[in-house]
C-alpha cells in the first residue's frame, strides 16, 4: 500500500536522522585541537583560545592554510618542530640569509622575542653576519675557547668561527663575501649588528643522538626554549584515573579550567563536590537541546502517522480521498 510504504520510508528516516542527533558533538568529545600542520599541540599551548596555559595565549598560531606558526613582536614564524622533553620550538626566518642567496644579500629584520613570555632564545645558537663593517664593528679571530665559553671573551664579531669556515649544507656559498660569528645579547645588539652588516643567519645546534655529547650537527634555523608550568590542579586534572581533562582557562579571567567532555571544571573532570561550568562547552549544550528538541518533534510526528495509519480504511491498494495522507 502506498500508506505503508510511506510509513516505511518515514520511519527509516526518523532512525537515520536519530542515530546522527544522539552522537556527541566535537565539542563533547575533545575541545581542544591536539594538531596543527602534523606537529602535536600539548600543555602549556593551545591553538584554540582556552587550551593550554594562559601564559603562552595568542602564541601559537594554526593559520588556514593548516601552517603552524609563532607569532613574536617581530613577525610570525614557521614552526618546523616542538619538543616537549627538551622543551623548544625550532622556527624558521624567511628574512634571514641562507644557501641559495649566496653572495646577494636581501633585505632583513632582527628576529625578538615577548620579554614578557616564558619564552627565551637558546644559547645552542650560533649567529653569522656577513659583510659587516669594520669601521663600524670588531671583526677579528678569537681564541678556540671563546666558541665554548663566550662570556668569558670580548664583544668583537669571531672572524675566524667554525661556522663560517664551514658553512653548514654549502661551504663556499659566499664566494668573496666576509663572514664572522656573535651573539648577541640583546634585541638592541642585533639591531646594532644588522646596521652595519649586510645579512645574518641563525644557526642551531641539533642533537644527533649518536655518541652524545659529541653529537651536535649544525642546522640553520632558530631555537627558542620554553617553560613548562606545572601546577598541582594541572597534574590533577590530566589524571586518567580523575577523568583525564585537557588543562586550560577561562577566556575572560584567565583562572584555571579544566577542560572536560561534558563541560568545564575548576578541579578535575570527576570532582563531584564541585559544579561543572558550562561556558566553553555551550556549543556541546546547544547541540544535545537542539537533538533532544529534533527527536521529540519527530517522535511525536511518527506517532501521529501510526495513529493515522490505524485509522484509514482497508482498500486494497486503492487509493481514494478518505485513505489520502497528503
Amino acid at each position: 500500500m502506498a500508506s505503508s510504504s510511506l510509513f516505511i520510508r518515514l520511519s527509516s528516516s526518523f532512525a537515520y536522522h536519530l542515530f546522527f542527533l544522539l552522537l556527541p558533538s566535537a565539542a563533547q568529545v575533545s575541545p581542544c585541537r591536539t594538531s596543527c600542520s602534523g606537529i602535536p599541540i600539548n600543555y602549556p599551548f593551545g591553538i584554540d583560545d582556552g587550551c593550554g596555559s594562559p601564559y603562552y595565549r595568542h602564541i601559537l598560531v594554526c593559520t588556514d592554510s593548516g601552517q603552524l606558526e609563532l607569532r613574536t613582536p617581530s613577525g610570525r614564524y614557521p614552526v618546523r618542530s616542538v619538543s616537549y622533553s627538551d622543551p623548544h620550538i625550532l622556527v624558521s626566518d624567511p628574512f634571514m640569509w641562507n644557501c641559495q642567496d649566496g653572495d646577494a644579500f636581501r633585505p632583513t629584520r632582527p628576529f625578538s622575542l615577548d620579554t614578557s613570555t616564558h619564552f627565551s632564545l637558546s644559547p645552542q645558537n650560533d649567529y653569522l653576519f656577513f659583510n659587516c663593517s669594520e669601521d663600524d664593528v670588531i671583526v677579528e679571530p678569537k681564541p678556540i675557547f671563546c666558541e665554548r665559553f663566550p662570556d668569558r671573551c670580548d664583544s668583537s664579531c669571531d672572524s675566524a668561527s667554525y661556522l663560517c669556515r664551514h658553512l653548514p649544507e654549502c661551504a663556499s656559498a659566499l664566494g668573496g663575501s666576509s663572514c664572522c660569528s656573535y651573539y648577541p645579547k640583546a634585541t638592541e645588539s642585533l639591531r646594532m649588528m644588522l646596521k652595519y652588516c649586510a645579512s645574518y643567519t641563525s644557526v642551531y645546534w641539533r642533537s644527533s643522538g649518536v655518541n652524545p655529547p659529541d653529537d651536535q650537527v649544525p642546522e640553520y634555523g632558530i631555537r627558542v626554549d620554553f617553560d613548562i608550568p606545572v601546577t598541582t590542579r594541572c597534574l590533577q586534572c590530566q589524571d586518567t584515573n580523575k577523568g583525564g581533562g585537557i588543562c586550560g582557562f577561562d577566556t575572560q579571567t584567565q583562572d584555571f579550567l579544566c577542560l572536560c567532555g561534558q563541560g568545564n571544571a575548576t578541579t578535575y573532570c570527576k570532582d563531584l563536590s564541585v559544579g561543572h561550568h558550562k561556558r566553553i562547552g555551550v556549543i556541546a549544550g546547544m547541540a544535545t537541546a537542539v537533538s533532544v528538541t529534533g527527536v521529540v518533534g519527530i517522535g511525536a510526528g511518527i506517532w501521529y502517522l501510526i495513529r493515522l495509519r490505524k485509522k484509514a480504511p482497508v482498500v486494497c491498494g486503492v487509493q481514494s480521498n478518505e485513505n489520502r495522507l497528503f
